[in-house]
């Protein structure tokens, strides 16, 4: 039976930790968690003058700096005066220089969220008419790069000796306070420790250049180290550090002093320490809830708290379980896991889980806010993979329970197997002394063998010599033979101590109950992997609520800044390639509303004056609802005047208004153009 499920385990484990190399391979950089709502002028406007200013508006509170926002000519030269003001925290603009020519113009900006997180991003506007830029707006990124991935390793790796670190303290303490004694449960705990102050400490030292440049030369930028250390997210790693200095002093009394006393004696130092550590345990927790998500948004004083609670259910079932694993599978064979440990830390779980349920379902609801995100978003969809991860993990320590309740339930057994180390024990004993003595006798045996042809040897040297340098060599080789033989006697003893240990580790293994036990924990961790990889994840995601609040008002601000008798006019330049194939499409759309409208086009040469072509095609296109396209046929009025009445258009949204422009029997272009259609 063992040989048949083990391997299935075995297989099921590295599917599960497969995926989790998938998840964070997929990560990417961080998301962006305030989106941009709106700009003045709109992205892809065509305005008659250059604007004094260029004012951004975000769906949450972001942080600047001189050079956060840019405006850029069509050369890639900045044209504004570098020095963004704000009102409220949402809404930053920035001043331009007066007199701009026409032009296409590029508005970058790179911002810190109130989540912590950095937003870039770049759209144009035009005056005048569009023209050529080399400035790219493709590839706009915060958070990327080599240091944008050493620091999101960083994440993954505090999250989980958060975990580790606070799940297996609370696994000695609480389930086995006999477990301080035992070395690779001091392991687990203290390289729980050691992960989170590192990462911390790449955080901090990563956090500059993450949101700023890029750079890792940035890294060891002092003063960019002290600008950190002023934002809300350097305060927080630097308030971890120093909790985790504290966490150091309760894990040294934990293996320290605690271990040393009786049990009597534990229970008054159980109490302090389990306040002490929770203390602890509430901090670190806190330093996240203070700087991402849950401080931002709705109802962040109430979302906090409901967050470190999140925190600590989570690294209270996950790391606990890491530490059961551990002494399950490592631990000395001469001290195994008791049932009572196993029964204690299945009822904390248990209440763990109900801590995740409640405080899930609040942060669900607050992060999504309607049920169409779960589908809509990617936020939603990586929370749909968490439920179901938990949903698994939970079924898996169902079988856990019920291997427990067996192994609980089974002293008889237990009772036999402790007999029986403890008669082997005894037999053992009775064996290495019975081998001791047929040692030592054998020993006596070989060195007055030795002695008696050493004395032989000694009188033929005397005659040859009539020295007494005999009875020396007698008693240099009576060492060397009894130096031999403690070095045998060492060597028995280890071997029969390495005996001793595989015959225990042996009856260990032979229990059914605590076999299935193991393998069932096994699996159990297994989810638990993919379970911290997805949370963490979502940490680095933009929510749900967000992601909806700024399409919404992506889409009201574009109708909002159409013009006031309802019109669309939509300049669209054009170039077929002929001698005179350049130009400019003028389309306007009256009263760009649902239902019937008029659309008129004009077509003008680049100096202004109206030109005939010999056919011009219009097409309306809305992608988000598959709609179109729905051709458009106008009629010739007068030089460079066309016209249709009538156009129908069935609902209000974002459409592609395409124009096919030919100006000669082989040469032809199409061009198209959004615009927001109410």
């Amino acid at each position: 039976m063992t040989q048949t499920i083990a391997p299935r385990l075995r297989t099921l484990v590295l599917l599960l930790l497969a995926a989790a190399c998938a998840l964070l391979a997929g990560a990417g950089p961080a998301s962006a968690h305030a989106a941009l709502t709106g700009s003045d002028p709109r992205e892809g406007a065509v305005v008659d003058r250059a604007p004094a200013q260029v004012s951004l508006t975000f769906s949450e509170s972001v942080s600047m700096d001189d050079d956060s926002l840019r405006v850029l000519d069509p050369k890639g030269k900045r044209v504004d005066d570098g020095k963004p003001s704000g009102t409220g925290g949402t809404t930053y603009s920035v001043k331009l220089h007066a007199g701009l020519p026409d032009g296409t113009y590029t508005v970058t900006y790179q911002v810190v969220s109130a989540d912590s997180h950095p937003v870039a991003g770049a759209y144009t506007f035009s005056v005048g008419a569009p023209s050529e830029t080399s400035v790219a707006v493709s590839g706009q990124s915060a958070g990327g790069g080599f240091v944008g991935g050493l620091y999101g390793v960083g994440r993954y790796v505090s999250y989980t000796g958060f975990a580790v670190l606070v799940g297996g303290a609370a696994f000695v303490l609480a389930c086995w306070p006999r477990g301080s004694g035992v070395r690779v449960l001091q392991r687990v705990v203290v390289s729980g420790w050691l992960a989170l102050t590192a990462a911390t400490l790449l955080l901090l030292l990563l956090r500059g250049s993450y949101t700023g440049s890029g750079k890792f030369a940035d890294v060891f930028d002092l003063n960019l180290l002290g600008e950190v250390l002023q934002t809300k997210s350097g305060a927080a790693l630097v308030s971890r550090l120093l909790l985790l200095a504290a966490a150091a002093l309760f894990i040294a009394v934990l293996f320290g002093a605690y271990d040393k006393r009786e049990d009597e004696e534990k229970r008054d130092l159980t109490f302090g320490l389990a306040v002490g550590g929770s203390v602890v345990a509430a901090g670190l927790a806190a330093t996240w809830a203070m700087s991402e998500h849950a401080s931002v948004g709705l109802q962040a004083g109430l979302a906090m708290p409901v967050d470190v609670v999140h925190l600590i259910a989570v690294a209270t079932w996950l790391g606990g379980l890491t530490a059961l694993l551990v002494a399950l599978y490592r631990g000395p064979a001469d001290t195994p896991v008791p049932a009572l440990a196993v029964r204690r830390f299945s009822r904390i779980a248990f209440g763990s889980v109900i801590a995740l349920v409640v405080t899930g379902t609040y942060q669900s609801w607050r992060q999504l806010g309607s049920w169409t995100a779960f589908t809509d978003t990617r936020y939603g969809q990586l929370l749909l993979v968490k439920i179901g991860l938990v949903a698994v993990l939970v079924g898996v320590a169902y079988f856990s329970r019920r291997w427990t309740a067996q192994l609980a339930a089974a002293p008889a057994v237990i009772g036999a197997s402790s007999a029986a180390r403890r008669a082997e024990k005894r037999a053992g004993k009775a064996s290495g002394k019975a081998t001791g003595k047929a040692t030592a006798k054998a020993l006596t045996k070989t060195s007055g063998n030795a002695s008696a042809k050493t004395s032989g040897n000694a009188k033929v040297a005397e005659k040859t010599s009539g020295t007494t340098k005999g009875s020396g060599t007698t008693k240099t080789s009576g060492t060397a033979k009894g130096s031999g033989g403690s070095q045998r006697a060492a060597q028995l003893a280890r071997q029969r101590a390495a005996v001793d240990a595989a015959r225990q580790k042996r009856q260990r293994d032979a229990d059914p109950h605590r076999f299935g036990l193991r393998r069932s924990v096994l699996a159990e961790a297994g989810v638990a992997v993919v379970l911290l990889v997805v949370t963490t994840v979502l940490t680095q995601t933009e929510p749900g609520r967000t992601e909806e609040e700024a399409k919404a008002a992506a889409g009201s601000s574009a109708a909002a800044s159409a013009p006031s008798t309802g019109a669309v006019t939509l300049d669209i330049p054009f170039d077929t390639g002929s001698q005179n194939g350049k130009g400019v499409v003028r389309v306007e759309l009256d009263p760009a509303r649902v239902g019937a409208n008029d659309m008129h086009l004009y077509v003008e040469r680049p100096d202004g004056t109206a030109f005939d072509i010999p056919e011009v095609k219009v097409a309306l296109t809305q992608k988000a609802k598959d709609i179109g396209p729905l051709p458009v046929a106008p009629d010739h009025i007068t030089t460079g005047h066309w016209s249709a009445s009538g156009v129908q258009i069935p609902m209000a949204g974002d459409w592609e208004v395409a124009v096919t422009v030919r100006t000669s029997d082989i040469d032809q272009v199409t061009i198209s153009k959004n615009t927001q259609i109410g």
